[in-house]
C-alpha cells in the first residue's frame, strides 16, 4: 500500500524541481495527481512521462485557480491534497530592487498561496476533509541579504498557514507548512545568488554539509499530505539539514 493511496492531489507549480519531485512521489505513493506549471513545455513533458495530469496554471490568476481545481475534481471526483510548491526568487538588494520586482515575488508566492488555500476549502468541505501544504522556506524564519522580497514572502507563509489551519480545522481540513533548505533546484542555485554568496562559509554552516535533493523535501510533504500525519495543524516543519540550529550563524 502506498502513503497517499486513493488520495486525488494538486501540485502547483509542478513542472521542474521540488514540485516535480513531489509529482512523481505522490504518484508512487498511490496518488492521482493533478499539476500545474507556467512552463508548458516541461509540464507536458513531466505528464506524458508520468502520468498526471497538467494544466497550465499562473497561481496568482482567481480564474486559473478555479481551473485548475476544477480539473482535479472533474478528472477524480474530488480534491484531498494542495501543495502550494510554485514561487519565484529575486535577488536584490533594498536600494537597487524595484517595487514592480518585490510586488511580483509577493504575488507569486503570498498571494499564490492564499488563492490556493481559498480556492481548496469548498472542494476539501465536499470531500469531508484534506489537507494543504504551504512550501515556505528557512528564508521565512531568517533575512539573508538581497533576499527581502524572498523572506517577505515566506515569512508571510508562515501567518497564513497559521490563520487557515485555525480557520479550517472546523472543516477536518488541515494546514501545514514546510521550509526547505539548501535544495538541489534550478531556484536555489540562481546565478545572481551564487554569485554573491560565499559558497565555502555556507557549506561550513551546514551541520549535514551537502545540498538536499528534491525528494527528501517531498517524502516531508507526502507526509503531511496523508492520514499519518493527522494531528498535525499550523505546524512548521523544516529540511533543511541543520541550518537553522544556528551552527555558523
Amino acid at each position: 500500500m502506498g502513503l497517499l493511496d486513493g488520495k486525488v492531489a494538486l501540485i502547483t507549480g509542478g513542472a521542474r524541481g521540488m514540485g516535480a519531485a513531489h509529482v512523481r512521489l505522490f504518484l508512487e505513493e498511490g496518488a492521482r495527481v493533478v499539476f500545474g506549471d507556467v512552463l508548458d513545455e516541461e509540464g507536458k513533458a513531466l505528464a506524458e512521462e508520468t502520468g498526471a495530469r497538467y494544466v497550465r496554471h499562473d497561481v496568482t490568476s482567481p480564474e486559473q485557480w478555479r481551473q485548475a481545481v476544477g480539473t482535479a475534481v472533474e478528472a477524480h471526483g474530488r480534491l484531498d491534497v494542495l501543495v502550494n510548491n510554485a514561487g519565484i526568487l529575486k535577488y536584490g538588494r533594498i536600494a537597487d530592487m524595484t517595487p514592480e520586482d518585490f510586488d511580483r515575488v509577493l504575488d507569486v508566492n503570498l498571494k499564490g498561496t492564499w488563492l490556493g488555500v481559498k480556492s481548496a476549502i469548498e472542494p476539501m468541505r465536499a470531500a469531508g476533509r484534506g489537507s494543504i501544504v504551504n512550501i515556505s522556506s528557512i528564508e521565512g524564519f531568517i533575512g539573508a541579504e538581497g533576499l527581502s522580497a524572498y523572506s517577505a514572502s515566506k515569512f508571510a507563509i508562515r501567518g497564513v498557514t497559521k490563520a487557515a489551519a485555525r480557520e479550517l480545522a472546523r472543516f477536518k481540513i488541515r494546514v501545514n507548512s514546510v521550509h526547505p533548505g539548501a535544495i538541489n533546484t534550478a531556484m536555489a542555485l540562481n546565478p545572481d545568488l551564487m554569485r554573491e554568496v560565499d559558497v565555502e562559509a555556507f557549506m561550513k554552516s551546514m551541520v549535514i554539509k551537502r545540498f538536499a535533493k528534491p525528494v527528501e523535501v517531498s517524502h516531508l510533504v507526502a507526509f503531511l499530505a496523508s492520514d499519518r500525519s493527522s494531528y498535525c495543524t499550523g505546524s512548521e516543519f523544516t529540511a533543511d539539514g541543520g541550518l537553522l540550529t544556528g551552527a555558523g550563524y
